[in-house]
């Protein structure tokens, strides 16, 4: 048996009973990874060759990669921080701790806007392959260096694309992570047992995501990006009427962030605040109602299952 449940909830999805008799919960996330690239200029062994152009500098630092990813502090994060305040919403950074090592500024930002500082690894890396050891030491300097950065811990986990096997094992024995979003399989959060301790998992998505203005992702202007995720907002807004889900709507810094995107997220936070019935929410919130909604205590730690 492979242990993977091809079933979920079937056709008989609970009731989240979302705050305020919500029809839909919007978790809106973005991903703080600039500096957490690999970088040769940073000391790493390679560059990173993953960006809307696909080449590979070797045995030398990439002042064109360097720079393209700075955009995203340096001009992006000011345009998605300016339109999340005008709309008075409060979206979970998803922040590779290397990034806000490097920009501490930014960590005091975020938390002073009230917005939930969660934990993308301590690089821009997946952690399919890592060992055991080395991966538990990830996690630790990861806890480390944000709650230095920010002053205050993150309780929410997301890898870059592939976890490891043993990931949501160590985040639960580390003791200090309320959930993870390493999972792409429902429309709603689900609790798994790990070593006799109740874990909230908030699954993610690909689909509603700027990161498919990347080559072959199908998106060229800011409207393809709005009509998708409106689309997706407004079925599940209407299944909600009787069955309300969650949905994850992916932002990066340096993605979304650029003049010629910007308003395909306008267009999307302006429908979601025209709709009755509509719960934007920072992630740990989420997470901390689908405890209660389980009937599990409230959520303080390692002690409590």
């Amino acid at each position: 048996m492979s242990g993977r449940d091809f079933l979920g909830y079937g056709n008989t999805p609970p009731n989240p009973e979302w705050p305020g008799g919500a029809r839909l919960a919007v978790s809106l996330v973005v991903n703080v990874e600039e500096g957490a690239e690999y970088s040769v200029s940073l000391g790493d062994h390679r560059n990173e060759p993953v960006y809307e152009i696909v080449e590979e500098v070797e045995g030398a630092s990439d002042p064109c990669k360097d720079t393209h990813f700075e955009y995203g502090t340096r001009a992006g994060y000011w345009r998605i921080m300016g339109l999340l305040d005008r709309y008075g919403m409060k979206a979970y950074m998803n922040c590779c701790a290397r990034a806000l090592t490097l920009s501490p500024w930014m960590a005091r930002d975020m938390v002073e806007r009230g917005h939930e500082i969660g934990c993308h690894s301590y690089l821009w890396e997946r952690h399919a392959g890592m060992s055991e050891e080395q991966e538990r030491e990830i996690i630790a300097r990861c806890v480390t260096e944000i709650e230095a950065a920010a002053g205050v811990r993150p309780v929410g986990w997301h890898t870059r694309s592939a976890p490891s096997p043993n990931t949501r094992r160590l985040l639960v024995e580390e003791g200090g992570f309320l959930y993870d979003s390493d999972a792409y399989n429902d429309d709603l959060p689900f609790v798994q047992e790990v070593d006799g301790h109740a874990h909230v998992v908030l699954p993610y998505a690909f689909d509603t995501n700027d990161m498919r203005f990347q080559r072959g992702g199908g998106f060229t202007y800011g409207d393809d990006f709005a009509k998708y995720c409106v689309d997706a907002i407004d079925w599940l807004w209407a299944e909600g009427a009787t069955a309300p889900k969650m949905m994850t709507i992916g932002l990066h810094l340096r993605i979304i962030g650029r003049p010629g995107r910007i308003g395909g997220l306008d267009k999307v936070l302006k429908h979601l605040s025209e709709l009755d019935g509509v719960w934007v929410a920072r992630r740990d919130d989420i997470a901390k109602h689908w405890r209660a909604r389980a009937g599990l205590p409230e959520w303080q730690g390692r002690d409590v299952c």
